[in-house]
């Protein structure tokens, strides 16, 4: 049955993606972070903010993940129908295929009419970096990054922990990725508060990141792409990151597109030399993000069809 569920899921979000006017935990997960901030941030103290990060990050992760449950076991007491309904709909609320793709065709479009502008607004949408000075070829690179890391971010881990724990453990994932996203970050004011969802954020894309880069591999292989350079490139660059795990998967999408990403970047203004990963053994164009996408896609199917297989079979 949860074989069922989990395609069913995934189809789901093929067709509805993320519509603004549907309820979203990821969206009522954000505002419980916003207000246990604003609660939590009342000392400037050094070691008093690393010990108030570490019980945010556990009452976020705690309230999601038994809230999630709580409402399955009720359902299952209504009916299996209605427990089952709502396992696929929690499920789906954790992937975000559609909504990748959406986005990332909307910057492909904008380059291909040659809308340097908009596609650099829309490509904000996808990306941390500062983006209104970027050229052409830089939107692209910064394009295929993006899809690169939210394959794994969006889709894979999220299916990672579907396959393994469920929605209760596929929100929980939601949970410690929106952790970062809010608070996880390096700078002045959340380096103290924000370290142990950072790190949480780290833990858990341990696994999943190595297996998005092996599956950009496999599905480069598919599409005829050059699976071996990606293979070798994922073993040469994948820690050419400031992340630990981040540089996986675009390690392999930049062996199997025959690119460089990385390289140095602007966020907020400020110049970060990150390392560069891949080599740049074609011309940029945006036939790459188009390629990118197929790679992202099947990937994901992939997964989708290694993970029903799984629990069909346990």
């Amino acid at each position: 049955m949860e074989s069922l569920n989990i395609l069913s899921a995934y189809f789901l979000d093929l067709v509805l993606g993320d519509p603004r006017w549907l309820p979203h935990p990821v969206k009522i997960i954000g505002k419980l972070i916003s207000f246990l901030e604003a609660k939590l941030r009342s000392s400037q103290q050094r070691k008093i903010l690393r010990i108030k990060g570490v019980i945010l990050a556990l009452a976020v992760v705690g309230l999601s993940t038994s809230s999630v449950y709580l409402i399955l076991v009720f359902m299952r007491k209504i009916s299996p129908m209605a427990a089952s309904v709502t396992w696929i709909f929690l499920a789906y609320t954790g992937l975000a295929t559609k909504d990748l793709l959406l986005h990332a065709r909307k910057v492909l479009k904008e380059i291909i009419a040659n809308d340097i502008v908009e596609a650099r607004k829309s490509l904000s949408c996808i990306v941390g970096r500062d983006t209104q000075h970027l050229l052409e070829d830089e939107v692209i690179k910064a394009a295929v990054e993006s899809i690169a890391e939210n394959t794994n971010d969006g889709i894979i881990a999220p299916l990672f922990y579907l396959i393994l724990g469920g929605p209760v453990s596929v929100l929980a994932y939601k949970a410690i990725n929106t952790l970062d996203s809010m608070v996880g970050h390096k700078n002045e004011k959340y380096k103290d508060f924000g370290w142990f969802s950072a790190w949480l954020d780290d833990v858990a894309n341990f696994i999943p990141a190595r297996i998005s880069g092996l599956l950009i591999v496999a599905s480069s292989f598919i599409t005829g792409k050059d699976s071996k350079s990606s293979f070798l490139t994922l073993l040469r660059d994948g820690k050419n990151h400031p992340s630990p795990n981040s540089g996986y998967p675009e390690a392999a999408m930049a062996g199997a597109l025959g690119m460089r990403l990385g390289g140095p970047a602007f966020y907020g203004g400020k110049l970060y030399a990150k390392p560069y990963i891949g080599e740049e053994k074609r011309e940029i164009e945006s036939r790459l993000l188009s390629d990118a996408l197929v790679i992202m896609l099947i990937s994901s199917v992939l997964m989708v069809a290694i993970g029903a297989l799984f629990r069909w079979v346990i």
